[in-house]
């Protein structure tokens, strides 16, 4: 068991160099108020779309939006900021996350939430903006607020976690699990027409042809691992750029100990 953790990213001590909970270029406290503020806008809007469904008399299409791939991902959204928030604000005040301090299976859980939240909302923008926008601009201001919000602001929120962290690339295993979730939703998707009456998306219904179908599916399923590889890329390039070249190991906390300096000097080795 101890392996595959190791190959999940989650080997021992786990993160000692605080590269979830840093930032290259701002400090730990900073980094752990954007991340607190980003979760806030994200639930925020969930709960305003909510409330302004709700309103207009249509609460059905907030207990259907459980049902689509965006907004369960917008979902994951908020709270992976809102527990990186914790964990940040706990490593900043005492040197010490708390995610340091959980148990290993959860370390790994956090890590592979990491990798969805830098590569998933990619995809859902992407294929939003390819395959189901139609080209017309959105009849009203919380209909365009809400769809930017949701298909567009997503990939800010993970660019902001791929570019101004000090994260490594994540562990080429999680590509299973990225594939596993995929799946996993295309059931949900199939489930919801059975229970429900309808296709999240118009593109799932196989009545519209098993080929075209299939080409979707798999299309897809190709964009979210090339999207996993340019993430990939992109934050190997960062690291290497910020701290190889440009000298910038990182902004840590007040409260270091020797320990934590001797494993910052053995990377910052490493990555030269």
């Amino acid at each position: 068991m101890a392996r595959i953790f190791d190959m999940l990213g989650a080997s021992q001590p786990f993160d000692s160099t605080h590269r979830y909970t840093t930032s290259w270029i701002l400090p730990p406290l900073l980094l752990a108020i954007f991340r607190l503020i980003i979760s806030i806008y994200i639930f925020t809007t969930i709960f305003f779309i909510f409330g302004w469904n709700g309103a207009h008399r249509s609460p059905e299409q907030s207990r259907a939006s459980f049902s689509f791939f965006t907004n369960l991902g917008y979902w994951g959204l908020g709270f992976y900021f809102l527990f990186s928030f914790l964990h940040t604000f706990s490593y900043a005040r005492t040197g010490k996350s708390w995610l340091q301090r959980w148990p290993r299976v959860l370390q790994v859980a956090h890590i592979i939430f990491y990798t969805t939240v830098v590569t998933f909302p990619i995809l859902v923008t992407a294929v939003f903006w390819a395959l189901l926008y139609n080209g017309t601009w959105f009849p009203t201001e919380f209909q365009g607020w809400s769809n930017i919000s949701q298909h567009a602001l997503n990939t800010v929120f993970a660019a902001f976690e791929i570019f101004l962290t000090r994260t490594s690339p994540p562990p080429p295993a999680h590509l299973l699990f990225l594939v596993i979730l995929l799946a996993l939703y295309l059931a949900l998707a199939y489930l919801t027409h059975v229970t429900a009456g309808f296709y999240p998306y118009s593109f799932l219904d196989p009545n519209k042809g098993s080929g075209k179908l299939a080409g979707y599916i798999l299309g897809i399923l190709a964009a979210a691992c090339v999207i996993f590889g340019i993430v990939w890329g992109i934050i190997w390039i960062r690291r290497w750029l910020t701290e190889a070249k440009m000298g910038m190991n990182g902004q840590f906390t007040k409260h270091m100990n020797v320990r934590d300096e001797e494993m910052m000097e053995m990377t910052s080795e490493r990555i030269k």
